[in-house]
């Protein structure tokens, strides 16, 4: 089977300096994909070149047909930091701009009910007439997470989910991706190894460069190969894998 996604080749570049370089990857159906890597690294470069949001200098980005065909394949869940809680927009509005635009009264009436069971899903229903701006981190994290799911993507991309979360969210939102796992595929960026290499299924680390590695175990010397530094975050009970720093 083909698979969903097949980077070749790809080099990104901001005012010709290249950010990722000669980066080649597949993403198929049921991967779970966690990427780590240094900040400014090119991890979220990297998504924003497979979201169509940041054109490349050079190299190929393939979909799959099923993909292709449709209107909105891909889910994704930014940044907590990077919205803007000023916009005036409620909750449930939010969630409703995760569906493909559509004029036909039933289509509309499909996606409100879908995002109606999407927020009691996620404990989140009874907010739905507030504000953004007036979400904790968690909750907003909650409602983005609502939002990717109302297309049934078959890709869904998580960019640093744990930053500004509570704890308790915290293992929620990974038991809650293990499980759609079983739907779709998952690309996962994180600074947090300990955690995500409970959950994952392989890992890729970006710094400049892509390196794979088809498992979520992965040795000290083999990150100091892939020339990728990190931070390490531990989590008291929860297992962790410790990774050492290595320089370029």
């Amino acid at each position: 089977m083909d698979p969903l996604i097949k980077i070749e080749n790809l080099t990104v570049a901001y005012d010709k300096v290249p950010v990722l370089e000669n980066v080649d990857l597949e993403i198929r159906e049921n991967d779970f994909l966690g990427v780590i890597g240094p900040n400014g690294g090119g991890k979220t470069t990297l998504l924003k070149a497979i979201l169509g949001l940041k054109r490349p200098e050079s190299g190929k980005i393939h979909f799959s047909k099923e993909m292709s065909g449709r209107k909105k394949p891909i889910g994704y869940l930014p940044q907590v930091r990077h919205i803007d809680r000023k916009f005036p927009i409620t909750v449930f509005d939010v969630v409703l701009s995760g569906g493909i635009m559509q004029n036909r009264q039933n289509a509309k009436s499909i996606a409100k009910d879908k995002a109606e069971a999407l927020l009691e899903e996620m404990g989140v229903a009874g907010i739905r007439n507030k504000a953004i701006g007036e979400l904790s981190g968690g909750q907003m994290q909650r409602v983005f997470l609502c939002r990717a799911l109302l297309s049934d993507p078959k890709l869904l991309i998580l960019d640093e989910p744990d930053t500004f979360v509570d704890n308790r969210f915290e293992g929620e939102l990974y038991e809650k991706l293990e499980k759609l796992n079983e739907e779709l595929a998952i690309l996962l960026v994180s600074h947090d190894v300990g955690t995500i290499t409970s959950c994952v299924k392989s890992i890729a680390c970006v710094n400049k460069y892509l390196h794979y590695h088809p498992s979520n175990v992965i040795s000290q010397e083999q990150l100091a190969n892939y020339n990728c530094p990190i931070q390490i975050i531990s989590h008291g009970e929860i297992p962790h894998t410790v990774l050492k720093h290595h320089h370029h």
